[in-house]
C-alpha cells in the first residue's frame, strides 16, 4: 500500500452542511461542517488507495484564511513527512496553494482541494474531489513538481491556477497553459506537462518559524480613478503594494501618479492586470519611474510573491528578477 497520506481539513464546501438538499448557497450561514472522518466514512473506497491519517485543522469559510494561517499550515508542513492533502475552501484556495508552493522545502505531494457544492446537496463533486487528491497525493509521479491543486479531475499548478466562477464545479482554470494533468474516469493519476519555474526547495523564501509575513496590500484601477486610494494606503506605509490596471500595464494618469508617489516614498509598488491572461511588460518609462512588473501572475499572487520577496530583499531590481523567475 502506497506510504501515508495526512490530511487536514480546513473548512470551505467541501466539508459544510446545508439545510437540505437542494441549498447550493446558504451553508456557510449555518455553520456545520463534517469533521474529516465524516468525509472519509462517505467515500470507503480510499481506505483501498492508501492508509489514511487526519486532522481538522480548522473550520472556517476561506476569506478568513490569511498569511497568519498560511505561516502555520508550512510549520505543519515541515513538521510532517508524509504527503499532504489539505481541503480548503475554493475562495482563497489558490492563494493558500501559491504560498506553500513557493515556500515549502521538500519534494513530497502537497495537494490542496477544494468543492463547488456541499455534501449535503444533489450533484456535490466534495466526495469526488477528496478522492480525487488522495490517489494524486498517494502516486509517486505527483513528487516534486511543487503544490498541486485537484477539483473537477483537473491537476493543475498552484502558480497557474484561479478561481473563475462563483457556482460551477469547473471554476478552477490555469488561463494561457491549462491543466497538468488529470486524474481520470479510469483512477490513474495522468501527467501530461510539468511545471518549469522553480518552486519548494528552488526558491529563497524560507519563512519557516515567522509568525507574520510583510504587509502588502492591493489597489484596482478603474475607469475614471485619481490617486485618492493609493495615496491613502502610502500614507499608511505598507511594506509593498499592488496596482491592478488595466491590459498590459495602463492606468488612468492620476492613478499612476500616485504609484509613482509611493515610489519615492520607498514603498516597492508592482503592476498587475484586471485581464484574464497574457502579461504586463516593463518600458523604459515604467522602469526609470522605479515600478516593478508582475509578468502573468494574477493580482493576488502577485501580492504574494512581493510578500515572500520582501523577506529576502527590498532591492528593485532583485524584486523583478523574482517576478520573472518564479
Amino acid at each position: 500500500m502506497p506510504p501515508v497520506p495526512r490530511m487536514w481539513t480546513f473548512g470551505g464546501s467541501i466539508s459544510g452542511i446545508g439545510p437540505h438538499r437542494l441549498d447550493y448557497t446558504l451553508y456557510p450561514d449555518s455553520g456545520k461542517k463534517l469533521t474529516i472522518e465524516q468525509l472519509l466514512a462517505r467515500i470507503p473506497e480510499a481506505r483501498e488507495l492508501a492508509e489514511l491519517s487526519g486532522e481538522d485543522v480548522l473550520q472556517v469559510g476561506s476569506p478568513s484564511i490569511g498569511p497568519a494561517e498560511w505561516l502555520q499550515i508550512l510549520d505543519r508542513i515541515e513538521a510532517t513527512p508524509a504527503a499532504i492533502v489539505i481541503t480548503h475552501g475554493t475562495a482563497t484556495l489558490e492563494e493558500t496553494a501559491y504560498f506553500l508552493h513557493l515556500t515549502v522545502k521538500s519534494p513530497r505531494p502537497v495537494v490542496l482541494t477544494g468543492a463547488m457544492r456541499p455534501p449535503s446537496a444533489v450533484g456535490t463533486d466534495a466526495d469526488l474531489n477528496l478522492l480525487d487528491a488522495i490517489r494524486l497525493a498517494a502516486s509517486p509521479e505527483a513528487a516534486d513538481r511543487g503544490v498541486l491543486a485537484i477539483l473537477n479531475n483537473e491537476i493543475q499548478s498552484a502558480r497557474d491556477v484561479t478561481k473563475s466562477n462563483a457556482f460551477r464545479v469547473d471554476t478552477f482554470h490555469s488561463r494561457d497553459f491549462g491543466v497538468l494533468g488529470y486524474v481520470d474516469s479510469d483512477a490513474r493519476v495522468l501527467f501530461y506537462r510539468n511545471v518549469t519555474r522553480p518552486h519548494t526547495t528552488a526558491t529563497p523564501f524560507d519563512v519557516r518559524g515567522r509568525k507574520d509575513l510583510p504587509r502588502v496590500d492591493i489597489v484596482h484601477a478603474y475607469a475614471g480613478a485619481d490617486g485618492m486610494l493609493v495615496d491613502a494606503l502610502t500614507e499608511r506605509r505598507p511594506a509593498g503594494m499592488v496596482l491592478v490596471g488595466f491590459g498590459g500595464g495602463s492606468y488612468p494618469a492620476a492613478f499612476l501618479d500616485a504609484g509613482k508617489r509611493a515610489v519615492k516614498a520607498g514603498i516597492p509598488v508592482v503592476l498587475a492586470t484586471r485581464s484574464w491572461n497574457g502579461r504586463v511588460v516593463i518600458t523604459p518609462k515604467k522602469e526609470a519611474d522605479g515600478f516593478i512588473v508582475c509578468d502573468d501572475l494574477m493580482p493576488q499572487k502577485a501580492r504574494i510573491l512581493l510578500m515572500l520577496a520582501l523577506t529576502v530583499t527590498r532591492e528593485r531590481a532583485a524584486i523583478q528578477k523574482m517576478f520573472y523567475e518564479y
